[in-house]
């Protein structure tokens, strides 16, 4: 699960980062409203951690014209304010849930727990690209009936791949989400991956689903 943090305080955004990381969580940072609210309408992310005190755009405008745009990533915001009235105006503007600062991380890990079991269980639990399927809560993988054991990077990328299913997706892209040790876009690390990728993936099936993007990266689709 990829988790976008906006959060200005890089402290407090450091400490949840690290906490969520430690539970196998994907965390992707914020530092400002203008930058998150781009970040949070790429449709990389299953949750969206989301502060309401922000330089540049504050979270409750930042939650309004994400939801004006369609948007429904879940989203629990973070406040410094307690008062019923601004918890009733965040859930309001589109907030699945608040919680006031400061938190105990035990608590701000049960929210994001509930949040991302609703989230899965709204939209199904599978994630489907022709006869590719995904189970994203056990990540396991089949194509057609046949199920395919995978590494757990090799299942990160590949659930990131179909996620952005015919939308080429940079190396760059892959380093950001799909690693949480520090990897070089540059290295052949990347290669390596998808290489085994495919030799589970796509040489035993048919279509063909991992291309290679020249002078960019990777893009999933039937060919």
């Amino acid at each position: 699960m990829n988790i976008l943090l906006i959060e200005d305080e890089k402290k407090v955004a450091s400490f949840i980062k690290k906490g969520l990381e430690k539970e196998s969580y994907q965390v992707t940072l914020s530092y400002d409203g203008v930058d998150g609210l781009s970040k949070a309408t790429s449709g990389e992310f299953g949750l969206v951690i989301l502060d309401n005190m922000l330089p540049k755009m504050d979270g409750l405008t930042l939650l309004s014209q994400l939801r004006e745009a369609g948007n429904q990533v879940p989203v629990l915001m973070l406040t410094a304010k307690s008062e019923t009235t601004d918890i009733v105006t965040g859930l309001d503007t589109g907030a699945d849930d608040y919680l006031a600062k400061p938190f105990a991380f035990a608590e701000l890990l049960a929210r994001v727990r509930v949040l991302i079991r609703h989230s899965v269980q709204s939209r199904g639990s599978d994630i489907r690209y022709a006869n590719l399927r995904i189970d994203p809560v056990d990540h396991k993988v089949w194509r057609d009936q046949t199920e395919i054991k995978l590494s757990e990077q090799e299942y990160s990328i590949l659930a990131y791949l179909t996620r952005n299913a015919e939308r080429p997706v940079s190396r760059k892209e892959i380093v950001d989400n799909c690693w949480r040790e520090p990897c070089s876009m540059f290295s052949n690390i990347i290669d390596v991956y998808v290489n085994y990728l495919r030799k589970k993936i796509d040489a035993p099936f048919s279509p063909k689903l991992i291309h290679t993007v020249r002078g960019h990266g990777f893009v999933l689709k039937e060919k």
